[in-house]
């Protein structure tokens, strides 16, 4: 006679509140670690620009999923320019973000991003949200597309374009090559993956292991 198996209990949902920039990777990082209980919620990408939006924002989301009943709840964002008020709401709340400064860091993973940042100085970095959503994010918010003569004022410091590729996608990358070439800068492609993401989500999937 054979044991019948064992159904171990589902586990608790958790709730994933993120950039909107990296919704599509969060997605993809559950499917393939097949985290079926982890939701995702996002704000909106364009606070990308707007650093000082986010804390608030993410105060407010935090409220209503707790009113909501979530007890586990997780922030996808780095520090993305907050200047510590981020940690302050997650302090406040006892919740935990991604660790590092910026998604251009845990993509890369914080140690190699610590060794290359004194090199990367003076890199724009891009990624495939930025691929995808160039015109929409740089061009035209920026005016590039009705005055190309602005490139030098917003680019002209820059040396390189590095595109941290999260996939294989030709498409994208011929977005980033165009984009170098229209700023007048190199090209660098590094294939990052989802970098330090999936281990940070892996983590908050199953925050009582």
């Amino acid at each position: 006679m054979t044991k019948a198996a064992v159904k171990l209990p589902e586990p608790e949902k958790v709730l994933v509140i993120a950039c909107g920039m990296i919704a599509r990777e969060v997605l993809a990082v559950r499917e393939q670690l097949r985290l079926e209980h982890l939701e995702l919620t996002c704000l909106p990408a364009e606070y990308h620009y707007y650093p000082d939006r986010i804390a608030p924002a993410l105060e407010a989301a935090i409220t209503r999923a707790k009113e909501q009943g979530y007890r586990h709840i997780f922030v996808g964002y780095a520090d993305c320019g907050t200047g510590g008020r981020l940690d302050a709401i997650c302090e406040k709340h006892d919740v935990s973000r991604i660790a590092g400064p910026h998604c251009f860091a845990f993509y890369q993973g914080l140690e190699v991003f610590a060794a290359n940042e004194d090199a990367d100085m003076t890199s724009f970095y891009m990624t495939d949200f930025l691929c995808r959503q160039f015109d929409a994010f740089f061009m035209k918010p920026l005016g590039l597309d009705r005055h190309p003569e602005l490139i030098k004022d917003f680019f002209g410091n820059y040396e390189k374009v590095v595109y941290l590729a999260q996939t294989e996608d030709p498409a994208l990358e011929e977005v980033a090559r165009n984009a170098a070439r229209l700023l007048g800068l190199a090209y660098e492609r590094r294939f990052t993956g989802y970098g330090d993401l999936g281990d940070a989500l892996q983590t908050a999937a199953f925050p009582s292991a």
